[in-house]
């Protein structure tokens, strides 16, 4: 069990500094970890509930992996990591685990354009977190659907599934949650809300869900912060308020620059690309000087 613990404790530290730095900061060490220590450890010799609760660490560890290879423009690896880490939960019959790696997989589909692909795997997530009994990653599984749908340009299966999550957020029980799903808060939610609103084209409600989302401590969920500023002036463009989207564009920008994050590059050239066309406003172009040189770090 000390084993066990360390690789939890491990897992925890790296995922904090993914979630504040950047899958970029953290690939390299998560994948060092997995290979030389995590690896060694399943080699091992342990009783049938230490091995569950190892495998079920090591799938943990093996899941940040592959999040931080996604974050870190790796989709392909980050592909395999996460099916060998599906495969180390239902080793260990870790069925909530089993869960939430089907919805970061949704999650990842989603980003990349996979629609139906994104469908698929958020419902396969909350049909594995009703089996596991976790209403956070059924709630967290609807509105993953949702994002399919809302990124495929269906708005009315999109709004099903977001009534369908935000009344099992409402009634969900988070006392005896994996400590794993914390950051599935109301500013998560809303974060997702307004990234359907504004995959569909409704900027003027994907407003009200990006402000609603930077009530979150922006320290520990510094990637975050950044992305839910780049949805706010994604949405402020939408609408046609040009200025207000370069004012917020700045903002997330500066929110870059302690990151290592392609995701986060990838939001602030879409900030740009819809700016583009007003490079003759003087925020605009602050904003297109500003973010040059971020893009080419990232």
């Amino acid at each position: 069990m000390p084993d066990v613990e360390t690789v939890q404790q491990i897992t925890a530290t790296y995922r904090r500094l993914d979630n504040r730095f950047g899958g970029g900061h953290v690939r390299e060490g998560i994948v060092r970890f997995l290979s030389d220590e995590v690896a060694v450890r399943i080699g091992g010799k342990y009783d049938i509930n230490t091995g569950r609760r190892l495998l079920s660490a090591a799938a943990e560890a093996t899941q940040l992996a592959a999040w931080s290879s996604y974050d870190a423009g790796m989709h392909g690896l980050a592909q395999r990591y996460m099916i060998q880490a599906l495969r180390l939960a239902a080793g260990a019959g870790d069925r909530a685990l089993g869960a939430e790696i089907l919805a970061a997989m949704s999650h990842q589909a989603a980003y990349n354009g996979a629609h139906v692909e994104a469908v698929d795997l958020a419902r396969a997530a909350g049909r594995a977190a009703v089996e596991a009994g976790v209403a956070a990653i059924q709630a967290e599984s609807a509105v993953l659907e949702a994002q399919g749908h809302a990124v495929g340009g269906d708005s009315v299966s999109c709004a099903s599934a977001l009534s369908r999550a935000e009344v099992i957020f409402d009634k969900a029980d988070r006392a005896s949650d994996p400590q794993w799903i914390g950051y599935f808060d109301e500013a998560y939610l809303a974060a997702k809300f307004g990234q359907c609103f504004a995959a569909l084209g409704r900027g003027e409600i994907a407003q009200r869900f990006a402000a609603r989302s930077l009530d979150m401590d922006g320290g520990e969920y510094a990637r975050g912060r950044q992305f839910n500023l780049a949805l706010s002036a994604i949405a402020h463009a939408q609408v046609g308020e040009i200025e207000q989207s370069a004012h917020v564009g700045m903002q997330a920008a500066g929110a870059a620059e302690g990151l290592t994050s392609m995701r986060s590059r990838d939001y602030l050239l879409d900030i740009a690309n819809r700016l583009s066309k007003h490079v003759g406003i003087p925020s605009v172009r602050d904003y297109m000087e500003r973010v040059r040189p971020i893009v080419e770090r990232l």
